[in-house]
């Protein structure tokens, strides 16, 4: 089973041929270092520690984080330097930074080294990527059409629907669905770089904060304890001040923008909205149902490679597997290609958070050992709410938001001796009144919200930003570059929001 497991995870990071090869590689280092690890005695302190958690991250060095680094900076620099070779290698760019880490990290650690592997992949990736296949399968079926002239206030209207919709379609889903009738709506003015900079601050980010459906780092942390429900309550008056600002904000920027346009004759067609594919709807609300069975049913384990699995999770992924199927199979085939519905968005991003997952080992082992771990000093200095939400959202900005939101939840456990079992209660529970339920709950709404907020501040944040980008450029809207974005767009408009509710919900 373990065997077969680690080919599964290569044949996702190394797809063709050279996957047996490589997996020869790697199976005959770990058979070899877990038959000399597996000679001490059952019951010493190794063994248990492989038993219960892998490798210890008080015994890792900063050293082991290089490939995170070099991976994250790939999907920031490549883009940019060496845009037509990224578009055709990326996916072995992120199986190189992987492999650079698993080699050694399996042949120094063997079977420890497996474990975590295989926890990180079986727990958090294939769950993480499942849940987003889905999400875009489905909503890449519904069709939005009509002819919306993409006044002011319409605009503003459609960008707070995308707001509403995001945090239950997620990001992504939400992006995709309602990008290309935004931009029809819009096609007849001049000056348009600005809407699409706001459908990317508020429907492929902020928008997904109040579900773990929302934005891929509240659903890792969903599957790492947080209560489906807590999301809304915990983040609902962020997500409120955040998204009012900036739609009144936008409506003044639009209306602005506006002056001097001469708005198309009426074509006699009305200005009605037509949505087609709302079968889909039936798929999401299945989507939906299947995360919240998997958060509130406790079933029995599944061993596999070692790794305990709950049943329902199991269960859930194959339902939310049945439902992309269905909606592929069922669904008329028409909208998807009114969508311009392709395979490539998704699979960039499996195959690219495919070795960051590989990559963030360490990173997670190192600061769950908190005090005891290479970055202790880091773990010294973040103390405070305000502390988590800038450090947060600041290094979410540009080394994506999902494993920087796992990187700092498990921060925040250490820091405070916690158990990821005790989260649930923490939050929810009996101990949510206590002071230790309450300064947990202080550091994970911080968290939450600088990651899915500044996801928005660079195109690099969160996986729709690129995607949004990548379509207003097929309709010939000219999108600024990456730095441009930062310094005509999300520095001077969202650091200044951002820093409006540090002062109102972190000090």
């Amino acid at each position: 089973m373990t065997q077969h497991a680690l080919r599964l995870a290569l044949e996702i990071l190394v797809p063709g041929r050279k996957t047996t090869l490589v997996f020869g590689l790697l199976l005959c280092a770990t058979r070899a270092l877990a038959s000399e690890e597996g000679s001490g005695e059952p019951g010493d302190s190794h063994g248990g520690e492989a038993h219960h958690g892998g490798v210890s991250g008080a015994s890792l060095g900063l050293l082991w984080a290089v490939p995170f680094a070099g991976i994250l900076l790939s999907i920031a620099l490549f883009p940019l330097l060496a845009e037509r070779f990224w578009h055709h290698h990326f996916a072995k760019v992120s199986a190189f930074w992987a492999l650079l880490f698993a080699v050694p990290y399996l042949v120094s650690h063997g079977a420890d080294g497996l474990h975590d592997v295989l926890h990180i992949y079986l727990v958090d990736y294939i769950p993480f990527i499942i849940l987003l296949w889905a999400l875009y399968t489905v909503a890449g079926g519904i069709f939005v059409g009509g002819s919306l002239r993409g006044k002011p206030g319409v605009n503003t209207i459609m960008l707070l629907i995308g707001t509403l919709l995001a945090s239950w379609i997620g990001t992504t889903g939400a992006a995709m669905v309602l990008i290309r009738p935004f931009l029809r709506a819009n096609a007849w003015r001049k000056k348009r770089v600005h809407q699409v900079v706001f459908f990317i601050f508020l429907v492929a980010n902020i928008g997904g904060s109040l579900t773990p459906l929302g934005d891929p780092p509240l659903f890792l942390g969903f599957l790492h304890g947080v209560p489906f429900f807590w999301v809304t309550t915990g983040l609902l008056k962020e997500w409120a001040v955040v998204s009012a600002i900036l739609l009144v904000l936008f409506l003044i920027l639009d209306t602005i923008a506006m002056r001097g346009e001469v708005e198309p004759p009426d074509d006699g067609n009305g200005s009605g909205v037509s949505v087609h594919g709302l079968g889909n709807l039936v798929f999401l609300f299945g989507i939906i149902g299947g995360v919240l069975f998997s958060g509130s049913v406790h079933m029995s384990e599944l061993n596999i490679g070692g790794i305990h699995v709950p049943m329902q999770n199991l269960i859930r992924d194959g339902f939310l597997i049945l439902m992309g199927i269905c909606s592929l199979t069922l669904m008329k085939k028409e909208w998807r290609k009114k969508n311009q519905f392709t395979w490539f968005p998704i699979l960039e991003v499996a195959y690219l958070f495919a070795g960051i997952f590989m990559t963030i080992i360490p990173a997670l082992k190192i600061l769950q050992a908190g005090a005891d771990g290479a970055l202790a000093g880091l773990v010294a200095v973040v103390k405070e709410p305000i502390h988590y939400f800038w450090i947060t959202g600041g290094l979410s900005s540009f080394l994506d938001n999902a494993p920087t939101y796992l990187t700092f939840f498990n921060t925040a456990l250490g820091s405070m001796h916690l158990k990821e079992s005790m989260v649930p209660d923490l939050l929810m529970g009996a101990g949510a009144a206590t002071e230790q339920g309450q300064t947990f709950t202080g550091y994970l709404t911080a968290i939450s919200a600088g990651a899915v907020f500044m996801g928005a501040n660079t195109y690099i944040g969160n996986a729709p930003n690129f995607m949004v980008k990548s379509i207003a450029e097929e309709s010939d809207v000219a999108m600024p570059s990456f730095f441009g974005y930062m310094f005509r767009y999300s520095i001077p408009i969202l650091i200044p929001v951002f820093a409006v509710i540090t002062l109102i919900f972190f000090l």
